[in-house]
């Protein structure tokens, strides 16, 4: 099998050594020899940490798309625009595709198994989520015959990481995301990090396959985690919680939300116990209750197993003569739920005037909302005559929250709304 490479970048590095060092085992799976024929590149002179051919090297497109000997084409050079249009191409040319572009699907994706499937060709993505962790196929295959109703996920490493070292060694956001910057784990604009894009991408698609259901990127409410401190994570502590960037996609009956946001965790929630780079994602089905998937999120090997698996896919079906045929047309149209519908615990974090009435004021405004409390925390500052005040709330929906944040901001003696976020319990 004749394969063209786009890319040759971290992930891709690693999908040639894959297919260098595992040839005997691969050829064992499929039967066939796998053949790298041309690879993608923007300097064919830049010195790489693998050894190929200099002749494989182009940097022509068309060396790819347009070569009719090239039945498969892998795209792991990233972006969106370009990648698309490549991808795109490939399958016009009757290519079968495999990719590790999670931007890309995000915003495209739709468009694109669609046109693979007009084609009768393959086109998956494995890769694309969580690195290692076979989420997708898991979703696809392996709990196809359940109605799941739930995901939660820790889809960043990048974010993990940051969050882990401010919490076990109480250190400043800026410090510790210089800190990943050194060693790797973040990007010299760690944006789309950091601020939860990336991770909303990802959900996206796993909403997207979990529900069949045509969700997109501009369906998920998205916030980052450049304003968590470690006070925060403190008093989350003596509460009981830990600090999660959690990618969370839910359904009930036939309407959905979706988000990607800093979530309380109960301390005994599994999620807790994810570190540093790695990824989780947790699954509530009907049927099976609830699993996890963890491992490595990123990294040139763990996401080139992935890529290559994907590969080895493509080219069972070539040889069962079954390619294009495991699409799915999304079953339900898209419902998203409404403010009302929407339920969750809330954390408030607040600093108001230290005097008789303050708290009187302050529930006041959570009973107007029909908000009960659960767990309330004063501590008092003599220096500047004020009180911070930390409150977890009951069950309450995001048209009751937006409410009282909006009457705490207008009360006087509410000097600054310091953090919310959303509690998770269900464990």
């Amino acid at each position: 099998m004749k394969i063209g490479l786009c890319g040759l970048g971290t992930v891709g590095a690693g999908v040639v050594k894959i297919l260098q060092n595992h040839q005997k085992e691969l050829h064992h799976q499929t039967g066939c020899e796998l053949e790298i024929m041309k690879i993608l590149v923007n300097d064919i002179h830049k010195k790489r940490n693998v050894q190929v051919d200099p002749d494989l090297l182009t940097t022509s497109s068309d060396d790819i798309v347009e070569n009719e000997e090239i039945q498969i084409v892998i795209e792991v050079m990233g972006g969106i625009d370009e990648a698309y249009h490549l991808v795109k191409r490939s399958l016009e040319n009757g290519k079968h595709v495999v990719t590790a572009n999670k931007d890309m699907l995000a915003e495209y994706g739709l468009e694109l198994t669609e046109l693979a499937r007009e084609k009768g060709l393959d086109m998956f993505y494995e890769a694309s989520v969580a690195g290692g962790i076979p989420i997708l196929r898991s979703l696809k295959e392996g709990l196809v015959s359940d109605r799941l109703h739930k995901l939660m996920g820790i889809v960043n490493g990048t974010t993990n990481y940051i969050l882990t070292k401010m919490d076990e060694d109480e250190r400043g956001f800026e410090d510790v995301l210089a800190e990943a910057q050194e060693l790797g784990y973040a990007e010299a604009d760690p944006s789309s990090d950091v601020d939860g894009l990336d991770a909303a991408r990802k959900i996206a698609l796993l909403a997207r396959l979990a529900f069949s259901m045509p969700v997109e990127l501009d369906d998920v409410e998205v916030r980052g985690i450049r304003k968590i401190s470690t006070e925060d994570m403190k008093l989350a502590d003596q509460f009981g919680y830990k600090m999660k960037l959690i990618g969370l996609a839910a359904r009930d009956e036939d309407k959905v939300e979706v988000s990607v946001e800093p979530v309380l965790l109960k301390k005994d929630h599994p999620l807790t116990s994810v570190k540093n780079e790695y990824n989780a994602v947790y699954v509530y089905g009907d049927a099976v209750g609830e699993t996890m998937f963890y491992g490595p999120g990123a990294g040139s090997l763990p996401t080139a197993v992935a890529v290559v698996s994907d590969l080895v896919g493509v080219v069972k079906n070539m040889v069962l003569g079954v390619n294009g045929t495991s699409y799915v047309i999304p079953q339900y149209a898209k419902q998203l739920k409404a403010k009302e519908e929407i339920y969750s615990k809330f954390f408030f974090r607040m600093e108001a005037e230290d005097v008789a009435g303050t708290f009187l004021e302050i529930t006041k405004i959570f009973t107007s909302a029909e908000i009960s409390l659960d767990k309330i925390l004063q501590l008092p500052k003599k220096k500047k005559q004020t009180a911070e005040i930390v409150i977890v709330t009951h069950l309450a929906n995001k048209a009751q929250f937006e409410q009282v944040v909006e009457n705490l901001n207008q009360l006087p003696i509410v000097h600054q709304l310091k953090s919310i976020y959303r509690v998770e319990e269900q464990a």
